[in-house]
C-alpha cells in the first residue's frame, strides 16, 4: 500500500503553499503533484531540483522527504558514494567559513604569493572533479584567505580578495554539483564582491560567466541572456590573451543560453564570436574556465543538443575531448552527448557516452541531474535492459531502479 509523505506536506505548509500551488512552482500539473505527496509516484529527476527550490530545501533533503535516502548498516548512505558523503559531511564546516569571512578563526597568514599555490591546487580539485579533496581543504584555505584580505596594505587585500574569488568559484562548484542551490546562490554574489574589491575586469567576467548557474537553476532564460550581454559589453578591450578568453567564455556561453530559448541564429552569432577569440588563445583555464578550440566544441555540441541539430550532433560525436582538458568538461561533452543520442533514439550510443562520462569524472556525472534523466528514459524504453545499463543504473543509486521507476 503506497505511503503517504507526510514530511512532504509539513515542508510545503511550512512554506505556506496549497498542493496547487506547490505544484505550479515546481512546473506540474496539480494530479501529478497530488501523486508525489500520496507516495503513489516520485519526481523524476529533471523534476527534482526545481522541487527542492520551491521547498527551499537541498536536493538531499528532499530525497529524506520523499522517503529515498536510507542508511545501510554502517550509516553509510545507499546510492551515496563515499566522495559524496565526504562532501556532505564538509557543509557545515563550510558554512562556517563563509559566514566568518570578515572573522576568519586566528592563525598564520603566509604571503599572497605563497596562498596562490594552494589556491590553484583548489581550482585544479574543481576542474578535475576531485570533490572531496575540495571539500576537505577549503574551510581552513578560506580562513586564511580571509585573513590576508584583512591586511594593512592596498596592494595584498587586493591580490587576497582575487584569491578568496577563485576560492568562493572552487567551492561553488561542491555546491552547486551537491544540489546546495542556496549556498551556491550566496557564493556567486560573494564572488562577484570579492572579484570588485580585487579590481579585477577578467575575474569579473569570470564571476558574470558562473552566474549562470543561478539563472539556469531557476529556468529564467532571459535574465541569463541580458546578464551575459552586459557582461559581455563590460569585457569588450579588455587587455592581454586573458581578455580574448574572458570575452571568449562569455559568448560560448551565452551560445547555450540562446539554444536553450530556441534562438538559432543568436546561439549561432555567439558561437561565431567565441571560435573567433578561440583561434586567438590556447586551450588553457583562465580565471579558472576552461577555454579554447576543444572547449568550445563541447560548447557547440551542448548547443546543438538543446536545438536538436541533428547534423551538428553527429559533427560532435565524430570527435572525442583530449584527456588534456579537465576532467569535469570532458564528462559534461558525454552526458550532453548522450542526452542528445537519446533523441536521435541511438540508445546503444547513449548509454556507451554515459559510462564514457563516468569515467571521465565519477562524482561529477553520478550527481549530474541530466545524467538521471538520461539514463531513466533509456530505462522506461528499454524492452529487456542489458546487463551495462543495469549496473549503471544501480551506480548512480536507488533513486533510479531496473525499469525507470524512481522511488
Amino acid at each position: 500500500m503506497d505511503q503517504p509523505r507526510e514530511a512532504l506536506a509539513r515542508r510545503r505548509e511550512l512554506r505556506g503553499l496549497s498542493q496547487r500551488n506547490a505544484a505550479q512552482a515546481a512546473g506540474v500539473n496539480f494530479t501529478t503533484y497530488q501523486k508525489w505527496e500520496s507516495g503513489v509516484s516520485s519526481p523524476y529527476p529533471n523534476n527534482r531540483r526545481r522541487l527542492a527550490q520551491v521547498l527551499d530545501v537541498t536536493l538531499h533533503e528532499l530525497d529524506a522527504l520523499l522517503g529515498g535516502e536510507t542508511k545501510e548498516a554502517g550509516g553509510h548512505e545507499r546510492g551515496l558514494g563515499v566522495e559524496a558523503q565526504a562532501v556532505r559531511a564538509s557543509i557545515p564546516g563550510l558554512r562556517r567559513a563563509f559566514d566568518r569571512l570578515d572573522l576568519p578563526d586566528d592563525g598564520p597568514t603566509r604571503p599572497v604569493a605563497a596562498l596562490h599555490v594552494d589556491v590553484a591546487v583548489a581550482s585544479d580539485d574543481r576542474l578535475q572533479a576531485r570533490y572531496a579533496d575540495l571539500a576537505e581543504k577549503l574551510p581552513d584555505l578560506i580562513h586564511e584567505v580571509a585573513r590576508a584580505c584583512l591586511a594593512n596594505d592596498a596592494d595584498a587585500r587586493r591580490g587576497a580578495a582575487g584569491l578568496m574569488t577563485l576560492l568562493l568559484r572552487a567551492a561553488d562548484g561542491v555546491a552547486f554539483k551537491f544540489g546546495y542551490l542556496d549556498l551556491s546562490a550566496r557564493l556567486i554574489d560573494l564572488m562577484r564582491t570579492k572579484a570588485e574589491q580585487a579590481e579585477d575586469r577578467l575575474m569579473l567576467a569570470a564571476v558574470a560567466y558562473v552566474r549562470t548557474e543561478t539563472f539556469f537553476a531557476s529556468r529564467d532564460l532571459d535574465a541569463a541572456a541580458r546578464a551575459l550581454e552586459l557582461a559581455i559589453d563590460g569585457a569588450r578591450n579588455l587587455p592581454t590573451t586573458g581578455g580574448d578568453a574572458a570575452l571568449g567564455a562569455l559568448h560560448m556561453r551565452a551560445a547555450v543560453v540562446a539554444g536553450r530559448s530556441g534562438k538559432h541564429d543568436r546561439a549561432a552569432e555567439h558561437l561565431a564570436h567565441a571560435r573567433y577569440r578561440a583561434a586567438m588563445v590556447e586551450e588553457g583555464v583562465y580565471q579558472g574556465t576552461a577555454f579554447g578550440t576543444a572547449s568550445l566544441r563541447i560548447h557547440e555540441l551542448a548547443v546543438a543538443a538543446e536545438l536538436h541539430d541533428v547534423a551538428g550532433i553527429r559533427r560532435a560525436a565524430a570527435w572525442a575531448p583530449p584527456g588534456s582538458l579537465p576532467a569535469e568538461r570532458r564528462s559534461h561533452y558525454y552526458i550532453d552527448l548522450a542526452r542528445a543520442q537519446l533523441h536521435l533514439g541511438r540508445h546503444g550510443d547513449s548509454s556507451r557516452s554515459l559510462r564514457a562520462a563516468r569515467v571521465a569524472a565519477p562524482e561529477h556525472t553520478r550527481g549530474h541531474p541530466q545524467v538521471r534523466t538520461t539514463l531513466t528514459a533509456l530505462l522506461d524504453e528499454a524492452r529487456n535492459p542489458g546487463a551495462d545499463l543495469l549496473e549503471l543504473a544501480e551506480w548512480i543509486g536507488p533513486r533510479t531502479s531496473a525499469f525507470g521507476v524512481l522511488r
